[in-house]
């Protein structure tokens, strides 16, 4: 698609500022860095919800406040019925959805370029922010609407696949966290074992590397390896926007699909990777165990997150962490070989599923990436 033929967004929405004066509406819904509606969990006791703004379906709800720093524009189509939102909030919505879909303009500002033109408007603004002004001058391309429909709906085949694989992710969870209770916790007695289980430190069952400070092996070549750190871990997924790491980098810090990784400073996180062959940074342990399968840990520190979320929240610091010494001091049931063996031939069909569902969910997402890229075309 030719530059010619790209639009003044301005000229295709409007702003909408609608109160909830008569306070009929009570959800409150919040916006994410990552163009998401979130329920609220602001504190409103006391609040004037009548001054909130009263979002529709398909109506767009975004945030212009720091977008140079975050290199990324909060903005995002609401679904629902209706909600409220913070007055800070803009809002607008399509002028004539014959000729510009909702959807395909969402599909638009999901772009990483989208987000990289935003920053580069936002750079001279006050602190970083984009003007109203700024915002309604940026161009797309708006195409015939029979094909904004067909690009709305390859773009959705995949998004609804990506969703139902995702709670298929969740049912396998739910079964492995079912069978793990039925063998490890319910009518347990700590003080009375069976036979050949005993109590132990976290570190007795699994060996905890630590990552790397990787950018003392950053390259700028093409042979490198993206680095893991918790953001991808967050998200699954290492992208165009990790680090790289030339290849030569030590290969105890190098992880593959499959392993057991988790975030030990600031903010907590656990996972089974499921991304590929990439460099682990520093603030992560690989967890590995020659006698213990990888799903007995997981499972472990996922009924006990809360403990990892306490620890973490008792420090000092602002950067609080787990250390080494509260891997020694974590004490978790160790069972017989046998009942691990037992328990792992039901485990293993599990987790291969769950990994597979993840593989393929990384797959559509890069599906959905071309397809984004092949909009500005």
């Amino acid at each position: 698609m030719s530059k010619a033929e790209y639009k003044r967004l301005g000229d295709y929405i409007r702003e909408v500022n609608v109160r909830n004066r008569d306070l009929k509406v009570t959800k409150l819904v919040g916006l994410t860095i990552d163009k998401a509606f979130i329920p609220s969990v602001a504190n409103v006791i006391g609040t004037d919800l009548s001054n909130y703004k009263v979002i529709h379906h398909e109506q767009f709800a975004c945030s212009l406040m720091q977008v140079s720093r975050d290199g990324k524009m909060p903005v995002a189509m609401f679904e629902e019925d209706e909600a409220i939102m913070s007055p800070a909030y803009p809002m607008f919505e399509v002028i004539d959805k014959t000729v510009l879909l909702p959807q395909y303009l969402m599909m638009w500002f999901s772009r990483s370029e989208f987000d990289r033109e935003a920053s580069y408007y936002a750079v001279g603004g006050v602190r970083g922010s984009l003007t109203w002004e700024d915002f309604c001058n940026m161009q797309l391309p708006i195409p015939s609407i029979t094909r904004q429909r067909g690009i709305v709906s390859e773009y959705e085949t995949l998004t609804n696949r990506i969703r139902l694989n995702n709670q298929i992710i969740q049912h396998l969870e739910a079964t492995a966290q079912a069978l793990y209770r039925k063998t490890f916790v319910d009518n347990i007695d700590k003080e009375n074992l069976p036979e050949g289980w005993r109590m132990g430190a976290l570190t007795d069952i699994a060996t905890y590397l630590n990552g790397t400070a990787c950018q003392k092996y950053e390259t700028n070549g093409q042979n490198y390896l993206p680095v893991l750190k918790i953001r991808e871990l967050s998200q699954g997924r290492c992208d165009g926007n990790s680090d790289h790491v030339d290849v030569s980098i030590p290969q105890d810090y190098i992880i593959n699909t499959g392993d057991v990784i988790f975030s030990w400073s600031a903010t907590l996180f656990i996972d089974i990777w499921c991304g590929g062959k990439c460099a682990l940074n520093q603030h992560l342990f690989k967890v590995t165990s020659s006698e213990f399968p990888k799903w007995f840990y997981f499972l472990w520190t996922q009924n006990h997150i809360a403990e990892w979320k306490r620890l973490i929240s008792a420090k000092a610091t602002s950067m609080g962490h787990i250390k080494r010494e509260d891997l020694d001091a974590a004490q978790v049931i160790i069972p017989s070989k046998k009942c691990l063996m037992e328990l792992n031939e039901k485990m293993h069909p599990i987790f291969e599923m769950y990994i597979l569902k993840k593989q393929e969910n990384l797959k559509l997402t890069e599906l959905q990436s071309l397809l984004l890229a092949k909009m500005g075309q």
